[in-house]
């Protein structure tokens, strides 16, 4: 479900060089490669995902459903048809907490804004579906549609300021999209993934000031200047002056490199590297015009 975006673009190169036949189902904005067979349509409109009921698969990769009414239709469908059903859920379930990292078992918060991904979860569990489901932390890497190394590499290249809630010393975790592609492919034909949840991410955390450090060292500039803010001082409205949560965020990962034989491939300098040449460069973005209103609202005050 999906495929031609970001996640599914390095899954399904992971797949093909497996030998696996691939079938992508999404709604056709970007084409998919020669060797895929593609089918059109928009999962949220039952007619269009009607298309997948007379089609026979060994897996299903949902990497694109967000709340239950999502998943449920295409669950149901295949229920009893599917040796494995492998869900794209996130670690932005779990309830906020004294002790860090995460692990699986910890509780999920139920005001959350993932909390439709631990919904779908447990209702995969209780449908007795054959699920896997992925619990990454922040994703980075080549095609990365939401805004995070590239909000620093934007400043960076600039030779800006990089404004930083608090005081830069919050951890959070980067995964590359390479390495939990090669986490997901490794569920198949696992017998002890059946049924299981799996935290994947990079192996090490980084504070704030540290990402933006190994930002800079990725696009060969120098250490940039770090302007430490409240961010309680400031009403953004809806815009996000940060691209990411102002806490401890990151998960332990040792349960899927147990289980699924895995481990990451890039550290972080390596994987943003091959962001920022692969994506960032690759794109342009260094030659865009970029909205710095927030930040000189910040540096200014």
């Amino acid at each position: 479900m999906g495929g031609t975006r970001f996640i599914g673009v390095d899954l399904t190169q992971v797949l093909l060089q497996q030998g696996h036949e691939v079938v992508l189902f999404n709604r056709g904005n970007k084409p998919a490669p020669s060797d895929v067979q593609q089918i059109n349509g928009d999962r949220k409109d039952p007619t269009q995902l009607q298309q997948l009921a007379s089609e026979s698969f060994d897996v299903i990769f949902d990497n694109n459903g967000r709340e239950l009414s999502d998943t449920q239709p295409l669950a149901d469908m295949f229920k009893g048809k599917v040796q494995h059903f492998v869900y794209m859920s996130s670690a932005g379930v779990y309830l906020k907490g004294d002790q860090m990292p995460h692990l699986e078992i910890d509780a999920t918060d139920p005001n959350s804004r993932h909390s439709g991904k631990a919904e779908t979860e447990a209702y995969l569990a209780k449908q007795g579906i054959p699920f896997t489901a992925i619990r990454p932390t922040y994703i980075y890497g080549p095609r990365n549609y939401n805004d995070l190394e590239a909000w620093f590499f934007d400043r960076i290249v600039r030779d800006r300021p990089i404004p930083i809630p608090g005081s830069g010393a919050h951890f959070t975790q980067f995964g590359h999209v390479a390495d939990l592609a090669q986490a997901m492919a490794a569920v198949l034909g696992n017998s002890k993934a059946i049924g299981q949840i799996y935290n994947v991410s990079g192996a090490r955390y980084v504070t704030f000031d540290g990402l933006a450090r190994a930002c800079a060292e990725a696009a060969g500039k120098p250490v940039p200047k770090l302007a430490h803010y409240d961010p309680k001082a400031f009403d953004f409205g809806k815009q996000k002056a940060f691209p990411l949560r102002p806490q401890h965020f990151f998960a332990d990962i040792h349960k899927a490199m147990s289980d699924l034989d895995w481990q990451p491939q890039f550290d972080l300098v390596s994987g943003l590297k091959d962001s920022f040449q692969k994506g960032y460069l690759a794109s342009g973005r260094d030659q865009k015009n970029i909205d710095f209103s927030l930040d000189d609202q910040i540096l200014g005050h």
